[in-house]
Order: structure tokens, then C-alpha cells, then sequence
């Protein structure tokens, strides 16, 4: 099946807010099983950043070495994800505001729906299980699979592409709240579709010059994703 457009999406502060302590409980717990450090992510600027960034600045406060880092990383994103898939609460609550009805549109409308998030892959797909938002995503690139939210984008793009879902020149977007999201859509030459839905102030979201920036999902529009905004 062919998609007439791919919207990719955030997670955290873009399709759900306010979703607890959990996943940063989970990142510390992990550390703390596998190294016996105690850690902490207070004061860790953690929106926009992938999981094994977050959990290598969290390390190397705590004083560990970068080579015990590296040495102990896999594991460690092993039990974070196992610890986070027990204790993730209920989300259905937690939506940020019009997601489901977007989602739900833009399905019933034949678009491509993906995942670039932050989040360790069986931690994103949790927290859309428990959100109630699994079923409208078909694919994602999440945290432990690049270095950067570019190199995340790009697998996403690289993949619908490959599997022949999207055709070459199918409009793409990246819908997100921080800064990361629009700098990772224009490093991919995609739309940057910012939402002030997280914490980033509007005015930051601003001087990186998103394609468009919307209050909340509310807003957002078949046109702005399919390719006919500005058709004549």
C-alpha cells in the first residue's frame, strides 16, 4: 500500500504530556541496577534529547568514566526498558489536546504515520500502548538507534521509503514541541510542523523558523501534511 503523505511524531509533549515520573524513574533505576551509582535526571535539560544521552550525562556527574559508560550502555537501556514496561501507569488521560481526532483523521485520510522520538523503543511503544495511540503508528526510529534526532528522521524516511510505502517525492513532515524536532526536519529537508504543547517557550520555538508553529494538534490541518497548502 502506498500512503499519499508521511507525518512523523514526537512523543513526549507532543502527543502525550504530563505522563509521570516512570520513565526517568526507569533511566535511574537501570543505572543504578547495572553500576550501583546513584544518579538523578534534576537539572538534566532532557527535552528534545535522546534516552542514552540523557543516561550518559546522568553517568558522568555521578563521576563514572566515559569507557565504563560505553562498556555498561547496552545493559543498562536493556533494564530501563524492562523496568518502564512494569510500571508505566495508565496514559489515556495524558493526551495532549485534539491527538486522537488528528490521528485519526490523518489515518482515514491514507497518510503514513511514524515515530522520531527520544525514547528507547520499547519504552516509546508502552507509552503509546498505554495512551491508547499504538494501533495508528506502523513504524518509528527511536533513542538508541542514532546520535542524533536528525539521524533519527533520516532512518524513518530511509525506511517508509524502502519498504515502498511513500513514493519519492510524498510530502513529509515532522511534527514536534522542542527545538531538536525543527532542527532534525531541516537537517532532513522536511516539514518542521512545531506544536507549543511541551516546554519550550513559543518564542524559542520561533527563532528556529518551523514551517508552521500551532498552539496545540487542534490546529493542524489535512493541508499543512498532504502536500496542498498554497495549491492553487
Amino acid at each position: 500500500m502506498t500512503y499519499r503523505a508521511l507525518v512523523l511524531f514526537d512523543i513526549d509533549g507532543t502527543l502525550v504530556r504530563r505522563a509521570g515520573p516512570h520513565h526517568r524513574e526507569a533511566l535511574v533505576y537501570a543505572v543504578r541496577r547495572i553500576t550501583g551509582l546513584e544518579t538523578t535526571t534534576e537539572r538534566v535539560p532532557v527535552q528534545g534529547m535522546l534516552d542514552p544521552d540523557i543516561l550518559a550525562i546522568m553517568m558522568r556527574r555521578a563521576g563514572c568514566p566515559r569507557s565504563r559508560i560505553a562498556d555498561a550502555m547496552p545493559e543498562i537501556l536493556r533494564v530501563a526498558e524492562r523496568r518502564y514496561q512494569r510500571t508505566c501507569p495508565p496514559l489515556e488521560d495524558k493526551h495532549c489536546p485534539g491527538v486522537a481526532p488528528l490521528l485519526d483523521r490523518l489515518t482515514r485520510r491514507n497518510l503514513l504515520l511514524g515515530l522520531v522520538t527520544g525514547n528507547l523503543t520499547r519504552i516509546g511503544w508502552r507509552k503509546l500502548e498505554r495512551a491508547g495511540l499504538r494501533d495508528y503508528f506502523r513504524f518509528g526510529a527511536f533513542g538508541e538507534m542514532a546520535k542524533t534526532r536528525a539521524g533519527l528522521a533520516k532512518i524513518a524516511i530511509r525506511e517508509a521509503r524502502g519498504q515502498g510505502w511513500i513514493s519519492r517525492n510524498a510530502p513529509i513532515s515532522l511534527v514536534g514541541d522542542a527545538p531538536a524536532d525543527i532542527q532534525a526536519a531541516r537537517r532532513n529537508r522536511i516539514r518542521a510542523i512545531s506544536v507549543a504543547t511541551g516546554l519550550t517557550p513559543t518564542d524559542e520555538l520561533l527563532a528556529e523558523e518551523p514551517y508552521i508553529l500551532l498552539r496545540d494538534l487542534r490546529m493542524l490541518r489535512l493541508r499543512m501534511v498532504d502536500g496542498t497548502e498554497g495549491a492553487a
